[in-house]
C-alpha cells in the first residue's frame, strides 16, 4: 500500500505554496517532513487529507485518486491528528477517543460495545486510559495531544498523517509517542508526520523529507538528508550531527552559543 503524490501542487484559493510536489509514502515506513514555519507543511497535510482541493496534481492511495473518493472512504483509508484541536463541549476524552470510529459506521448507526473497547485499548496503548471519564476540556494541551493520537488509532486507517504530533508534550510523552508511531510502522502502518525537530526524525523516520520554497529540497534517508549543510541552508543556523556516546541515534545541536565555536 502506498500514498503517492504526483505533480502536487497546493496553496490557500488560487495562490501557490508549493508546486510540482511528487513523492510517496509506504505502507510500513515512518516519512518526516521538516521545514520552516510557513513552508506549507500543515497545507499540504490538509490536501493529501482532501480537507483542501489540490491546484494542480493528484493525491492518490494505491492508485485510487483521493478526489473521487467520499470523506468517509478518506477517512477509512488515512486518520489525521492535528496541531490543536478544541471544543466547546465538555467531552470525556473516552467519547474525543470514539469519534474515530465514525468512518467504521452507517449514517444512523450509534458506537458499539466494540467501538468503545476499540477507543479505550488506543488511549491505554498511549498510557491515558487514566484520562478516559475526565472531560476533553479540563484536560492539559499535552494530555489533548495524546487523546487526539488515540482517536487516530481507533480509526484503524492504513496510513497516518500527523501534523508536529509532539507539539505541546513534555520530553518523556514526547519519546513515548515517537515510540508508538514506530511501532505503529513496524505492524504495517504508513506514517506520515511533521517536526521542527531533526531529532525526532533521526529517532524515528525510515525517511525524511526537506521543505523549502514550496519544495521538496531533498529525500532520503534521515543521515543523508538532514547534514549541517543542508539544515543550515533551509533553517539558517549552523549545526553539528553526531551520535552521542551510548546512543544509538544521530543527535543535532548548535555549533556556536553566542558566537562562540564549541570544542
Amino acid at each position: 500500500m502506498m500514498i503517492r503524490l504526483d505533480e502536487l501542487a497546493f496553496g490557500h484559493g488560487r495562490v501557490a505554496i508549493g508546486s510540482k510536489m511528487s513523492l510517496s509514502v509506504h505502507a510500513g515506513e515512518v516519512l518526516a517532513v521538516l521545514g520552516p514555519n510557513g513552508v506549507g507543511k500543515t497545507t499540504l497535510f490538509r490536501t493529501i487529507l482532501g480537507l483542501q482541493r489540490p491546484l494542480a496534481g493528484r493525491v492518490l492511495v494505491d492508485g485510487t485518486d483521493l478526489a473521487q473518493c467520499s470523506r468517509s472512504e478518506i477517512a477509512s483509508k488515512i486518520a489525521y491528528v492535528p496541531q490543536a484541536h478544541g471544543t466547546l463541549f465538555p467531552f470525556r476524552a473516552l467519547d474525543i477517543v470514539v469519534m474515530g470510529r465514525a468512518s467504521r459506521l452507517t449514517a444512523f448507526q450509534q458506537p458499539g460495545r466494540r467501538d468503545r473497547d476499540l477507543a479505550f485499548e488506543a488511549m491505554a496503548r498511549l498510557g491515558i486510559q487514566s484520562l478516559a471519564h475526565r472531560p476533553y476540556t479540563e484536560i492539559s494541551g499535552g494530555e489533548r495531544q495524546l487523546v487526539l493520537i488515540a482517536r487516530a488509532l481507533a480509526q484503524e486507517a492504513s496510513f497516518l498523517v500527523l501534523d508536529e504530533p509532539t507539539a505541546n508534550l513534555d520530553y518523556g510523552h514526547q519519546f513515548q509517542v515517537l515510540e508508538q508511531i514506530r511501532l505503529l510502522a513496524a505492524g504495517g502502518k504508513g506514517i506520515l508526520l511533521s517536526t521542527h525537530n531533526p531529532d525526532h526524525a533521526f529517532f524515528v523516520a525510515d525517511r525524511a523529507a526537506l521543505m523549502a520554497g514550496g519544495s521538496i529540497v531533498d529525500v532520503g534517508e534521515p543521515q543523508q538528508v538532514l547534514t549541517p549543510a543542508a539544515l543550515r541552508s533551509v533553517f539558517g543556523v549552523d549545526v553539528v550531527v553526531g551520535k552521542i556516546e551510548g546512543s544509538a541515534h544521530l543527535t543535532c545541536a548548535p555549533a556556536r552559543i553566542g558566537g562562540a565555536p564549541q570544542d
